[in-house]
């Protein structure tokens, strides 16, 4: 008997940050998927082997010109995507569509409404700000959560957003990253020589991510503790002003910026650390972080956590249990919690083996799997 085919929707497949992507579209078991993308880059990161890249439509700017400024249409239908969207589903047929972030449902709505199959659609964090200098974005928006059969989620927080965005929460599911537990293996870590604490965060460098305030409260703990280091992995805006901030509080020899790293790098700079930091914060546009899967890798490890009571963040983190939760914007206080780590190392190890525990038991890569493809059979049997 054929398995059942969901059609995977990523409108760039994939970003390098986007690794939690192509863990749940290649680790699919009992459902096969191809995917749909207008652009795919990182071939050598992500080699997945079944992928529809939409042919670009040649431009008649006269017809483009009408159907935008008079007709009004949505950039699906003016660009002429949706007709390019038909056609391959003539070609390759499938049960059901899974797109990726709130804002690419919103942009196929028009094709969402006219399909006979079920869609899905999965919300990540920055997906689901408001968009009101947009013009009928949220009206949009909602009529999507309103027309979905199920809307997906990485955290509970997410849920609560969502409410208020108008979807039902019958209709929500929440979708735990998996993590491959085999590449983030727990490690016995010991207390480092001559004050050599090693504190650690990875993400994309911008702003949700509290960068800033983990290098302020980096550079005071480092005023007391001068053989310590902050190595931030990752990419992104904030890059200059991160080596700036280092270089304006006197710690650039201390900060270290490795860049993006893949699985096993990321694997072997947990190992050698001591504190993973991740302090998110609420931007001014709302947007908020799900579950940090960076913050889930280190925990595998034996890493305890030092982060904000943000997001999704307290949903795996327990205070006092995995790790120590500050308030958003507060390096004093983040300060304080690192010198709470490193004056009581008996209980940082202690902390570090309950994150292990908890994230192996509640986000394995195979448990997340399973639950994914069981939204996938509710969402065809509705």
């Amino acid at each position: 008997m054929s398995k059942p085919v969901v059609a995977s929707y990523c409108t760039t497949f994939l970003k390098p940050e986007m690794r939690h992507i192509y863990r749940q579209v290649s680790g699919l078991k009992r459902w096969d998927t191809w995917v749909m993308t207008r652009e795919r880059i990182e071939e050598a990161r992500y080699p997945f082997p079944d992928i529809e890249v939409l042919p670009r439509v040649r431009k008649n700017f006269l017809k483009r010109f009408w159907r935008k400024y008079v007709l009004r249409l949505s950039p699906l239908l003016y660009r002429g995507e949706l007709r390019c969207i038909v056609k391959t589903f003539e070609r390759k047929p499938a049960d059901l569509m899974h797109v990726y972030f709130g804002h690419t449902g919103v942009h196929l709505l028009p094709f969402i409404k006219g399909w006979d199959k079920p869609v899905v659609v999965s919300f990540h964090g920055m997906d689901i700000q408001p968009r009101p200098h947009q013009k009928g974005y949220d009206e949009m928006m909602r009529e999507l959560l309103q027309t979905v059969p199920l809307v997906l989620a990485r955290s509970e927080s997410l849920f609560d957003a969502l409410e208020k965005w108008g979807c039902p929460r019958e209709k929500m599911r929440l979708n735990r990253t998996g993590i491959p537990l085999d590449a983030f293996p727990l490690v016995n870590r010991t207390v480092p020589e001559d004050g050599r604490w090693q504190f650690v965060q990875a993400c994309r460098l911008i702003a949700k991510k509290g960068l800033k305030s983990a290098m302020q409260a980096f550079a005071m703990f480092h005023g007391f503790q001068p053989n310590s280091r902050f190595v931030i992995a990752g990419d992104g805006p904030m890059k200059e002003t991160l080596l700036d901030l280092a270089r304006e509080l006197g710690v650039a020899q201390a900060v270290e910026l490795r860049g993006f790293l893949d699985q096993a790098a990321l694997a072997t700079l947990y190992a050698e650390s001591h504190v993973f930091v991740h302090p998110s914060e609420m931007t001014s546009d709302q947007n908020q972080e799900g579950v940090p899967n960076s913050m889930l890798e280190a925990m595998a490890t034996g890493l305890p956590v030092l982060a904000t009571r943000h997001g999704g963040i307290p949903e795996a983190v327990t205070d006092g249990a995995s790790g120590l939760l500050c308030q958003e914007r507060d390096p004093q206080a983040l300060m304080e919690a690192m010198f709470r780590f490193t004056e009581h190392p008996e209980n940082m190890a202690a902390m570090g083996e309950e994150a292990s525990r908890f994230v192996r038991e509640e986000f394995s890569q195979e448990r997340a799997i399973e639950r994914l493809e069981s939204f996938y059979d509710e969402a065809v049997a509705q």
